[in-house]
């Protein structure tokens, strides 16, 4: 990033910001600007329809960024969820799936069909709750995937193949979804 004061727009320049380094960076900047570039950036933004509390004065260069960009509730989403493994009843087949111990159970080993429960894996953020069936076996650089489209909604998905748990992915079902 270049320095934002040498703009011929420094203030537009900062709004457009995208990387969390470049607002760090641009923050700092801010820290040091004076008060009439951060009340024109606060003008700017709420003329954006950006809101402001009544200190927004007295605040860090790189939150009241984040204010002005809209991205302060963002920067509170957890995008790495810790991962639950959880034993549950398929609901494709009626079958009991245990918990998959090393890594979490994302699907059923029986009949390899999932439920669309996350937005990022292992959140359950997703509203769907509709069937993930499986159409098809990929390789990637994390191994075998299942790939699976929700049957309500549309979504692709892909879930790892476990086949290095206590209760590793059918075979059978395997090979005649590869087919």
């Amino acid at each position: 990033m270049r320095d934002p004061g040498k703009e011929a727009d420094p203030v537009g320049s900062v709004l457009a910001l995208q990387s969390r380094g470049d607002i760090k960076m641009a923050g700092e900047w801010l820290d040091g600007a004076g008060r009439a570039r951060r009340q024109e950036l606060v003008a700017r933004a709420m003329a954006l329809g950006a809101a402001f509390p009544e200190d927004w004065a007295e605040m860090e260069g790189r939150r009241l960024l984040k204010l002005a960009m809209a991205r302060a509730d963002g920067a509170q989403v957890r995008t790495n969820p810790i991962p639950r493994d959880e034993s549950f009843v398929c609901v494709a087949c009626g079958r009991d799936v245990p918990k998959g111990g090393r890594r979490p159970r994302d699907h059923c080993p029986h009949c390899l069909h999932s439920v669309h429960v996350d937005v990022v894996p292992g959140d359950r953020a997703a509203d769907c709750a509709g069937l993930l069936v499986p159409v098809a076996i990929v390789a990637s650089g994390k191994g075998a995937m299942i790939e699976y489209r929700c049957a309500r909604c549309g979504a692709a998905r892909r879930n790892r193949v476990l086949d290095d748990l206590a209760v590793p992915d059918d075979p059978a079902a395997l090979r005649g979804l590869a087919r």
